[in-house]
């Protein structure tokens, strides 16, 4: 069976490590856009998941020649009115730090009780080739904030989400589980759909 090349449109190390674990047995090899040459900058400055998506993955589509999928997630938190949302990975300025990113969102929620801490992750993917947008999907999986943070796997706001099935943060399941029920995986089973069909 010939196996198609799929580009995903992020720079992010660990999202890229979530992705190939969950897109395992499907016969696409997984690249990266550095094996391109220079990744041109994408600024993602859409007011929704779906746009920022969308952006992303129909630059590096054309950058690379290839069909491209790109993600973008987030948390959002009833009591904060849905924030961090779709500036979740710069919440607390700087881009990707993990940890201030946590120490923010527990300040700001010191003093909420435990019944008014829902919160929902939210990821879309988009899925794009030749700079054309074919499909979009999204997943979500609702939880609650944790007091502290807790656990040592995952990334981003793994250590501070609790989902309610198991009692742990995502961080304190680990990667097999996680992989099992966040929304990356839902919106990826998904686009996995969409994928065998447009491969």
């Amino acid at each position: 069976m010939l196996v198609k090349e799929l580009v995903v449109a992020t720079q992010n190390k660990d999202k890229v490590r979530e992705i190939k674990n969950i897109l395992k047995g499907v016969h696409i090899k997984i690249l990266t856009p550095d094996v391109f040459g220079k990744t041109p900058k994408v600024v993602e400055d859409g007011k929704t998941f779906e746009a920022n998506a969308a952006k992303k993955a129909r630059i590096i589509s054309r950058f690379t020649h290839r069909m491209a999928i790109a993600d973008d997630s987030g948390l959002e938190v009833k009591t904060l009115g849905g924030r961090p949302g779709i500036r979740s990975s710069r919440f607390a300025g700087s881009a990707q730090d993990y940890l201030k990113n946590n120490r923010k969102l527990l300040g700001l929620m010191k003093d909420v009780p435990a019944r008014k801490r829902g919160a929902r992750f939210v990821c879309v993917i988009a899925i794009a080739k030749d700079d054309k947008v074919l499909r979009t999907v999204r997943g979500t999986c609702s939880g609650r904030i944790a007091f502290e943070m807790r656990g040592k796997t995952g990334f981003g706001y793994d250590p501070v989400f609790i989902s309610p099935k198991h009692g742990k943060t995502f961080a304190e399941l680990g990667q097999k589980i996680k992989n099992r029920i966040s929304h990356r995986y839902r919106a990826l089973v998904k686009a996995k759909k969409v994928l065998k069909k447009l491969l």
